[in-house]
């Protein structure tokens, strides 16, 4: 891979769903990549579609975040698409993302819910009409 290479869109699918679950686990990159024997800067390269993930390592990466290797395919763009990968999936692949994930369940007024879902849209610039 050249330096200058734009990461094809699977690429980055595949390693934005390796940081989604990642962080769904609570483990660093750091932690993972001791268990794969690679620097967390490797799993960095893994996760931003820097690098592509071979066979086997998107094997033990599984094995060691508890999912099928077909996991990482869910949801999967075309095959030599440049665009930019699904916002859901962006969103859960950072960590304040994950957060709010984690704790929307938890509120159990729904009526807070929603105005939380339109202070989200209005900020974001894309209130529902």
């Amino acid at each position: 891979m050249t330096k200058n290479r734009t990461p094809d869109a699977v690429d980055v699918h595949i390693g934005m769903r390796i940081r989604t679950i990642r962080l769904q686990r609570g483990v660093s990159q750091e932690n993972l990549g001791d268990k794969l024997g690679l620097s967390f800067q490797q799993v960095q390269k893994y996760e931003k579609g820097a690098n592509r993930v071979g066979g086997s390592r998107m094997q033990q990466i599984a094995t060691i975040l508890g999912v099928t290797p077909a996991y990482f395919y869910e949801g999967l763009p075309k095959p030599g698409s440049k665009g930019t990968p699904d916002s859901s999936i962006a969103f859960l692949a950072t960590s304040s993302g994950m957060r709010i994930a984690k704790a929307f369940p938890h509120i159990a007024d729904e009526a807070v819910q929603q105005k939380l879902v339109h202070l989200i849209e209005t900020i974001a610039g894309r209130a529902a009409a």
